[in-house]
């Protein structure tokens, strides 16, 4: 069963009703659900599919080529000797076809391209030469490589420049799915646990596929993550290696983002990253960001080449705080884990990034859906002159106000007392001193239980619960 995706399957659908031939592009990180997405949609219905083999040369990729067109109707396909000859192949096959639409599927395209295998200008001859000619042909194509698909597709400037007709990038579930998915694989967990998880796993589906029924959250943490032979034990370096070719230089950024929760600029990566130039991190930046593992955000009133990137994978963070450094070795160590401080102090700073990725529903609760508005963060470093400061997220609205949201995590209802009520109004003084604002500021507290009612809720102007989060 297919959950969400609406918009992209409606997409698919419009690309495949057309009355011209389409090109269409589908990516997203490892695992997030693209190959799962486009069989759902065409009922696992393809006039041709093909998937690339991972790290393998271009003999080896003919090969595999060789044997897709064999299985789906070219019985004596002799060898192609190069990929021109085998797109060729490919419109002989496709021609042959009575489909009155032939839809082409060719997954896992970015490790089709081996090194000096001209790939890409066969795929351009097939597209520019062949397909685009035709009104029948309907060419999507996926991977999990975003960066090549961005980089070798979408920006290209040679023959495929501006030739895709559609290009879905597929998100991670929100809450509000994970929710409804881990309803359809009846796992039986309340929203707290939901919300749990979803600091650890993100919304990538995969991930949640591989949770038992009957086993608590904690037990299904432990087996995949820390148990000997756990599924996802190793994900970390698999992930960046599926996404990248040359994975070293970013896993380098993403561990030098993993040590400051605020981000970074990009002065400050330059200073720390001893390996790379100014050109390559430029890359490098685009493409994690393209991927969803930072943001890039603005400090309100700065310029943009003052641009902060932040790691806000949930996973990432998940395993450097608990994985990469874990000597214990302890297939039980979720579980003891609940209720440590570590523990306690993880899931106030996950809970925030989780605040984050559901800013569109922060606003939805808001009632400004319909307002245009910014979000950006704030902060002041902190030095001997001054206390510094950190807000994670303001909404810039063009009906005069900024929100000034704070983020709680508590098992219970959260309580404002006079210390925390005072550097509210301390902070909210500061910001608007710094940021010299003519905006009215509303102190909006988004917390995981509620509040609790006492004098100091009155100071607050909007609050927003994780219930809030869940909405579509």
């Amino acid at each position: 069963m297919l959950i969400g995706r609406l918009e992209e399957q409606d997409e698919l659908r419009a690309a495949y009703d057309s009355e011209y031939s389409e090109f269409v592009a589908v990516y997203g990180r490892r695992r997030v659900g693209k190959t799962f997405l486009i069989r759902e949609t065409f009922d696992y219905k393809f006039t041709f599919s093909h998937t690339g083999l991972a790290k393998k040369n271009t003999k080896a990729q003919l090969q595999n080529f060789q044997s897709s067109l064999r299985s789906q109707g070219m019985v004596k396909a002799p060898l192609p000797a190069n990929w021109l000859e085998a797109f060729d192949m490919l419109a002989t096959l496709l021609s042959q076809s009575k489909d009155k639409r032939k839809v082409v599927f060719i997954d896992e395209i970015p490790w089709m391209d081996a090194p000096r295998s001209s790939f890409l200008t066969a795929l351009e001859h097939f597209w520019n030469g062949w397909a685009s000619a035709r009104k029948d042909i309907l060419l999507i194509i996926c991977g999990s490589a975003t960066s090549w698909i961005i980089n070798k597709i979408i920006n290209n400037h040679g023959g495929l420049h501006n030739r895709l007709t559609y290009r879905i990038q597929l998100q991670p579930f929100t809450l509000y799915e994970c929710d409804q998915y881990a309803q359809h694989l009846h796992l039986e967990m309340n929203r707290k646990q939901i919300m749990e998880c979803y600091m650890i796993m993100g919304g990538i589906p995969y991930y949640w596929s591989k949770l038992k029924r009957g086993k608590s959250l904690a037990q299904n943490i432990d087996s995949l993550f820390f148990a000997h032979d756990g599924e996802f034990r190793n994900e970390f370096s698999q992930l960046y290696a599926s996404l990248f070719n040359h994975p070293e230089p970013y896993i380098d950024i993403i561990n030098l983002l993993g040590k400051k929760k605020t981000g970074m600029t990009r002065n400050e990566l330059v200073e720390m990253w001893e390996k790379g130039s100014n050109g390559k991190l430029t890359t490098i930046l685009k493409d994690l960001e393209s991927c969803g593992f930072i943001r890039k955000y603005h400090s309100i009133g700065r310029k943009s080449k003052n641009a902060i990137s932040q790691l806000i994978d949930n996973y990432t963070l998940f395993y450097f705080k608990f994985i990469e450094n874990n000597l214990i070795n302890d297939e039980h160590f979720w579980t003891k884990s609940h209720d440590t401080p570590s523990f306690t102090v993880w899931t106030g700073l996950a809970f925030e990034r989780v605040c984050l990725l559901h800013a569109r529903q922060i606003k939805e609760k808001l009632g400004i859906s319909g307002v245009i508005s910014s979000e950006y963060a704030w902060r002041v470093e902190k030095t001997k002159d001054h206390p510094g400061a950190q807000i994670d997220l303001l909404i810039d609205r063009n009906d005069d106000v900024i929100n000034l949201c704070e983020m709680k995590y508590s098992k219970t209802a959260f309580s404002i007392d006079d210390d925390y009520n005072e550097t509210l109004q301390q902070r909210r003084a500061l910001f608007k001193a710094e940021t010299k604002t003519s905006k009215a500021v509303h102190i909006t507290l988004v917390t995981s239980m509620g509040l609790v009612r006492n004098a100091n809720t009155f100071e607050i102007q909007n609050e927003v619960t994780a219930d809030d989060l869940f909405k579509p």
